[in-house]
């Protein structure tokens, strides 16, 4: 039989190997990078939906009023989530025109942190109206 001593130290080890192990998980989920007050909106054409673990990749060129195009990158999340949605690997096809809003990086490089999108049929997708 386990004694008291032996119990209680048993659970400490399995608790402690426990935090060990969700401290990765946090750490990888973290949003640092994102300004979380600011919002942008982009309208562009889709040049890839990459629809795959860990996050989800929306790449889209925008065309600015010199003709400069800017590829944005947009991050959202796990296909697993995002098909809970209804979102599928087909939902942003290659051409397609869409507007998307999300949250910009802090250091203005064209990358950000999804938060919703308006498709070409007027569906919207996320929360379209978070940060506003």
């Amino acid at each position: 039989m386990i004694n008291t001593l032996n119990r209680v130290l048993l659970i400490a080890l399995i608790v402690s190997l426990g935090l060990f192990t969700v401290q990765p998980v946090f750490a990888h989920h973290s949003g640092a990078g994102f300004s979380p007050d600011a919002v942008k909106e982009i309208t562009g054409t889709v040049k890839e939906f990459q629809f795959r673990n860990p996050h989800s990749w929306i790449q889209v060129n925008v065309t600015d009023a010199t003709g400069k195009v800017t590829e944005w990158s947009i991050e959202w999340g796990s296909p697993n989530q995002l098909g809970r949605e209804g979102v599928r690997p087909a939902t942003f096809s290659p051409g397609m025109n869409v507007t998307i809003k999300f949250h910009p990086m802090l250091n203005g490089s064209p990358v950000g942190g999804f938060i919703g999108a308006k498709m070409p049929d007027g569906k919207i997708l996320g929360k379209w109206d978070a940060g506003e």
